[in-house]
């Protein structure tokens, strides 16, 4: 038996004796060990009051379905290494632009470029000088910079892509759209280097036909498929 499973059956065989049962009459110290006055919480939510409690969920998780999420995910200080989400770090994302056909050098003002470059302190590039470390963390500065990124370097990426060596087949390109500016498969999987699925397509064309004109729907497209796919790394 685990460590955990047997904290856990501890945990379910003491309960009881700290609870009454809800069978009983607490309010008059009834049967199941119940001190006089005692009361479960009501099932469901509970409205709190400036003079009372806060707002809360009463319902909790049977210690077995607790135990077996355990032995499934592992205890949460393995699953919060595993799990969790840290950015792309700013040197990666370097050259995942330039994979793509962007001119990460580019000092043109609000080009793909210049907002990377730029935007070093926002995506929490590192400080070697000072000693400072880059934060791998998910902000929302550097969140909303990385998107402004792959926005402005969509019309690159789109007019790049058909010359990428990885998106060549018989030494010829993919294209992202089609003649009837529909989404490719074989673009999308190129683009973000993983088969594309239906979820992928649906959005992509849900984007070129819901903006105001059919070029920014593209840009808008690549700039979602490219966050969602390096949003994390």
């Amino acid at each position: 038996m685990t460590k955990t499973k047997l904290l856990m059956l501890l945990a379910v065989g003491v309960a009881p004796a700290c609870l009454s049962n809800p069978g009983d009459d607490t309010s008059t110290g009834g049967g199941g060990g119940s001190q006089p006055g005692q009361t479960l919480p009501p099932t469901g939510a509970t409205s709190g009051s400036q003079g009372d409690t806060f707002d809360h969920d009463n319902d909790t998780i049977s210690p077995w379905d607790l135990i077996q999420r355990i032995e499934e995910e592992g205890p949460p200080e393995f699953t919060s290494h595993m799990h969790s989400c840290p950015k792309v770090r700013y040197r990666t994302l370097g050259n995942v632009l330039a994979d793509l056909g962007v001119n990460t050098t580019n000092t043109t003002q609000l080009s793909a470029g210049e907002l990377y470059t730029d935007g070093f302190n926002a995506l929490g590039g590192p400080s070697f000088a000072n000693r400072i470390r880059e934060n791998i963390g998910v902000t929302i500065s550097g969140a909303s910079r990385e998107f402004d990124i792959f926005a402005a370097a969509a019309p690159e990426v789109i007019a790049a892509l058909p010359t990428l060596p990885r998106c060549m087949s018989n030494g010829v390109g993919v294209e992202l759209f089609d003649s009837n500016n529909q989404c490719r498969a074989d673009g999308i999987t190129c683009l973000l280097g993983q088969p594309a699925s239906s979820t992928h397509i649906d959005i992509c064309n849900l984007s070129v036909t819901s903006a105001s004109s059919v070029d920014e729907g593209k840009n808008l497209a690549v700039a979602a498929l490219l966050a969602a796919a390096y949003t994390c790394e």
